[in-house]
């Protein structure tokens, strides 16, 4: 059988990995991988055992964003960005969620991960927030989520620029995440998932709550304003050129 574009591992009776591995697709956010992704969380989420969850991706991919497909399809009008929601699924797991991002973070897959609750990049990988390299605005809770974990400048200079930066870049612009070799990312979110199992999981999920609640509160205002910035940038002929001209191969 082949294996799941999503596969959930039990680390130990309080810790559980989620591995996104969508090979075919690089990780981009297929139809597969999205609904991997729902129901990962959604089965997470009724174990009353779990205290800590680690979201990692395979190789040197974690996640990369909207498929060359589903960007046409916003473009065109076909759907939203908020038609299905993965850009909040570690925010509002009640548990801890450790983004061990041991390879490249692209778009929206950048954007999901810093939703988590802790967040470990890769000197080697590439991390970009690209939207506008395709000539739309951000969506997804970035303009939200992206100040609050990497401060206000260099959230400016990654959403207007669109630029490409590999993680010991990041680290050297002063990243508030440990930044680790690729080979040690993965060990490095077990090593706090283990600290988190040492609580109590009443406690744990009652202050995840108390210290998400700003974010919780904000984004659903922040998503009506980027479907609004969406409406007036996305549809533009120029942006549907720029899609079919600039998506290529994600990164090696």
């Amino acid at each position: 059988m082949n294996e799941p574009v999503v596969m959930i591992t039990e680390l130990s009776p309080s810790i559980v990995q989620i591995t996104m591995q969508d090979k075919m697709n690089k990780n981009t956010f297929s139809e597969n991988l999205i609904l991997g992704l729902i129901d990962a969380f959604n089965k997470i989420n009724q174990n009353s055992n779990y205290k800590a969850v680690i979201l990692t991706g395979y190789d040197h991919y974690f996640a990369s964003g909207g498929t060359q497909e589903s960007l046409l399809a916003l473009q065109s009008g076909q759907i939203k960005f908020t038609d299905v929601n993965i850009y909040s699924l570690a925010l509002e797991c009640p548990i801890p969620v450790i983004s061990a991002m041991q390879g490249h973070g692209i778009g929206g897959g950048f954007v999901m991960g810093l939703f988590a609750d802790f967040v470990i990049l890769s000197q080697e990988s590439i991390y970009t927030t690209n939207f506008m390299k395709y000539g739309f605005t951000p969506g997804m809770g970035a303009t939200l989520i992206l100040p609050k974990k990497l401060g206000i400048s260099l959230s400016e200079e990654m959403l207007l620029l669109a630029k490409t930066y590999r993680g010991e870049e990041l680290q050297l612009r002063g990243v508030s995440f440990p930044v680790l070799p690729r080979n040690e990312v993965v060990a490095k979110a077990i090593e706090i998932a283990n600290l988190l199992a040492e609580k109590p999981r009443v406690s744990l999920i009652t202050l995840k709550k108390h210290m998400t609640k700003s974010l919780q509160d904000a984004l659903p205002h922040i998503i009506e304003e980027e479907l609004i910035m969406h409406e007036i940038t996305i549809h533009q002929p120029e942006v549907k050129l720029m899609i079919e001209e600039q998506f290529v191969k994600k990164l090696e």
